[in-house]
C-alpha cells in the first residue's frame, strides 16, 4: 500500500492543488490535521482537497475542531474523519487522534491533555496505521529547544505497536523522523510524503 501524507496546509491552496495531483500515484491520503488557521479557512481547504478520489483519512488539528472537519467533509465521497475511531481500508487498519496534546497556551486551540488521550488511544487496534495531529514526546516535536510531544501518544507507540505514526503540529520539526521500538514516526509538514507499507 502506497501512503500520501501531509500535515499542517494552514489554509495554503496552492499546496493542496500539488497534493490533489499527487494523490493519483497512492492508494491512500492521509491529512494529520491543521487544514484551517485558528478556525478560519477550514471549508475552502477541504473543498480545495476534495478533489482528491483516493481513499483518504483525516483528523483534525489543534486549528479546527473534529466536529468543524466533519461538517467541512461531509459532501466529500473518498474522505473519513478520524478523532478516536479506527476505519479499514484494503486490510490495513488506520486509527486516528486529533488536536493538540498536551493541551497547548492557546485559548482558542482543539486540545486534549494527557489523560483524555491517554483514554482516546487505548482504543487504537494493535499493528494500525496511527494518524495523528500531535507528535510523541521525545521524537519529531523540538521547538525553540524545548520537547513538546505528548508523554501518552509515546507510551501508546510503544504498547500498540502501530506499523506506522504520522503527525504534524510543531513545525520546526517537520521532515524528521524517530523510531519508537519498532514503529517508524515521522512529522510531516504540508508537502506531501509518500510511505510504502508491505502487504
Amino acid at each position: 500500500m502506497r501512503i500520501l501524507a501531509f500535515s499542517d496546509l494552514h489554509r495554503d491552496l496552492e499546496t493542496a492543488a500539488r497534493l490533489v495531483e499527487a494523490s493519483a500515484e497512492a492508494d491512500v491520503v492521509v491529512g494529520a490535521g491543521d487544514f484551517a488557521s485558528q478556525h478560519r479557512g477550514l471549508e475552502e481547504t477541504i473543498r480545495a482537497l476534495a478533489a482528491i478520489e483516493t481513499p483518504t483519512v483525516l483528523v483534525p488539528g489543534n486549528n479546527e475542531t473534529a466536529d468543524a472537519l466533519r461538517a467541512a467533509c461531509a459532501d466529500w465521497p473518498a474522505a473519513t474523519v478520524l478523532h478516536g475511531e479506527a476505519t479499514e481500508i484494503d486490510g490495513v487498519e488506520f486509527f486516528g487522534l486529533g488536536g493538540g496534546i498536551p493541551v497547548t497556551p492557546w485559548d482558542w486551540s482543539f486540545d486534549l491533555d494527557e489523560d483524555a488521550a491517554t483514554a482516546e488511544l487505548a482504543k487504537c487496534p494493535e499493528g494500525a496505521v496511527l494518524v495523528l495531529h500531535s507528535p510523541p514526546k521525545g521524537h519529531c516535536d523540538v521547538a525553540a529547544g524545548q520537547s513538546l510531544g505528548s508523554e501518552a501518544i509515546a507510551t501508546a507507540i510503544a504498547e500498540r505497536r502501530p506499523r506506522l505514526a504520522v503527525c504534524g503540529h510543531i513545525h520546526d520539526s517537520w521532515g524528521q523522523r524517530s523510531r519508537i521500538g519498532g514503529t517508524e514516526i515521522a512529522n510531516l509538514g504540508p508537502k506531501g510524503t509518500f510511505f510504502d507499507l508491505e502487504a
